[in-house]
């Protein structure tokens, strides 16, 4: 364990060099310096080593920089978790950054938290500006929630930042498919959510900012081109599923992964056969509509 450090801050990144220098603006204001920047640069062939080597210089931060070939971000994340030696980890795309406050407030509210045994983490509000939060404020009748209950339980609607103890993301990285690059966050959410809650901070500490080449303005190509993936995300959501109407939604969800990655058997294999039957009209109506 890093003895002077709690957090590491964690980014994923690949092409941005762009727009990664306001992400190391906020992180050397921070009010609380204790934490490092572990970047895994995932293949890009841009400046960004170049510009990392010039921050590594000014050493008014410290960096740990690791660059592999482009194999998407959830092998990017499973290298960040397997090289992470602090107690906390929190992941910052490269297009995004936190306020001046932020690892302050995340080491203040950890430490005063009494109970931690079933505590995975923070999970605090991301927003477009230190003022406004993208989607609700945090419920306040809970100090605590897994994230799925958060979303569908409790009304909460938005982006969140998520801190997480570094052992128990060790036990759970994402599932990776050999010729695809992607499979979404839930995937290990979901997981840790079945025997741990997060603690909920009411406070925006992330910046978000959607661009032309993010996640979020790409989902549908994501999902095309990374079909195999959305089948186990989907496979497993069902499983998980609390409600008969979310096992529905998410088996629609893993029929169409089936589909558009040409699963043999995509029945036999599903979670729920029954509303897997069900769910294969919608499926295929939307492959249709949107993939054909």
């Amino acid at each position: 364990m890093v003895r002077d450090k709690r957090i590491t801050v964690f980014t994923p990144t690949f092409n941005r060099a762009y727009i990664l220098s306001q992400l190391y603006e906020s992180l050397k204001k921070q009010t609380n310096q204790s934490f490092l920047w572990l970047i895994v640069d995932d293949g890009s062939t841009d400046n960004t080593k170049e510009l990392i080597d010039m921050w590594l210089v000014e050493n008014i931060i410290e960096i740990r920089y690791y660059k592999q070939e482009n194999g998407g971000k959830q092998r990017a994340h499973n290298k960040g978790v397997e090289l992470c030696d602090t107690e906390l980890f929190i992941c910052v795309d490269s297009d995004d950054y936190l306020t001046e406050d932020a690892v302050e407030l995340l080491i203040t509210t950890w430490d005063n938290i009494q109970n931690k045994e079933n505590i995975s983490g923070i999970v605090g509000l991301a927003g477009e500006n230190r003022s406004t939060p993208i989607g609700t404020n945090m419920p306040t009748n809970i100090k605590s929630s897994t994230l799925n209950d958060l979303y569908n339980r409790h009304g909460f609607r938005g982006d969140t930042a998520l801190l997480y103890k570094t052992e128990i993301l060790k036990q759970f990285p994402f599932y990776v498919v050999e010729g695809e690059n992607f499979i979404g966050e839930g995937y290990v959410y979901l997981q840790i959510d079945q025997n741990y809650s997060l603690f909920l901070l009411d406070r925006i500490i992330y910046i978000c900012k959607y661009l032309e080449d993010g996640y979020t303005t790409n989902v549908r190509r994501l999902i095309k081109n990374n079909p195999k993936g959305y089948m186990v995300l989907n496979k497993q959501s069902t499983l998980l599923s609390k409600t008969i109407m979310n096992r529905y939604k998410n088996s629609i969800k893993y029929m169409i992964g089936c589909i558009l990655s040409k699963e043999k058997h995509p029945i036999k294999n599903a979670p729920d056969k029954g509303l897997a039957l069900l769910a294969y009209p919608a499926a295929m109506l939307y492959c249709i509509l949107h993939y054909r």
